[in-house]
């Protein structure tokens, strides 16, 4: 893996720079359908348990990867975890991407607004645009990239649901990923996390 791990690369200023919007969709629905396959495709399936930026490297076109030893030391744990657990840690790999650093205080306010009423969500997410928290670095996305931008963190937000079986599954993101939405100008992450509860396809 000649670029290293993606943590490695985010935490790097001229490394990010470089790593434009195009590509790291591309990271996100690299990772999404591998874990799809892990989890639909494997007979038995297979759980990660261990998604993070640090375990996905990135060879020198950019492409994803998993180090294979963590998946063979995982087949000994497949039917005794569930898998939303790598669909709530691909969540945070998500926007981590997207925002070029650990999403930590987001998914605080997140969680804090899940676990409120729906009338009282926190001003955090309500004033905030998506603008607003992601990493700057690169240029901004335009176009497709920019819708593509919109989903995976839609998607990210339905992946960190409280409740587990409230998460889409891999499949389903993997495919959802495909399909564009509106303007990132006019968007705010509490609307992302309006329409960001469960497995819609």
């Amino acid at each position: 893996m000649q670029k290293g791990s993606l943590h490695n690369i985010l935490s790097n200023n001229e490394q990010a720079e470089k790593l434009d919007w195009i590509v790291r969709l591309n990271i996100i629905k690299g990772v999404a359908e591998a874990l799809s396959y892990m989890h639909h495709d494997c007979s038995p399936p297979v759980i990660h348990r261990d998604i993070s930026s640090n375990n996905i490297l990135l060879d020198s076109e950019c492409e994803a990867h998993e180090p294979l030893v963590i998946l063979l030391q995982e087949l000994a744990y497949t039917m005794k975890v569930d898998n939303k657990t790598d669909v709530y840690s691909f969540g945070v790999v998500t926007l981590e991407v997207i925002m070029g650093r650990h999403p930590g205080e987001l998914i605080s306010s997140l969680l804090s607004s899940t676990s409120s009423s729906s009338s009282t969500r926190p001003s955090t997410l309500h004033h905030h645009l998506l603008n607003d928290v992601m990493d700057g670095r690169p240029s901004p996305p335009v176009n497709q990239s920019a819708d593509g931008v919109a989903l995976a963190v839609k998607l990210a937000f339905a992946c960190l649901h409280v409740h587990p079986q409230s998460r889409p599954t891999m499949q389903q993101v993997a495919r959802v990923l495909s399909k564009n939405w509106p303007p990132l100008s006019s968007i705010t992450l509490d609307e992302l996390l309006d329409h960001g509860h469960g497995g819609e396809t």
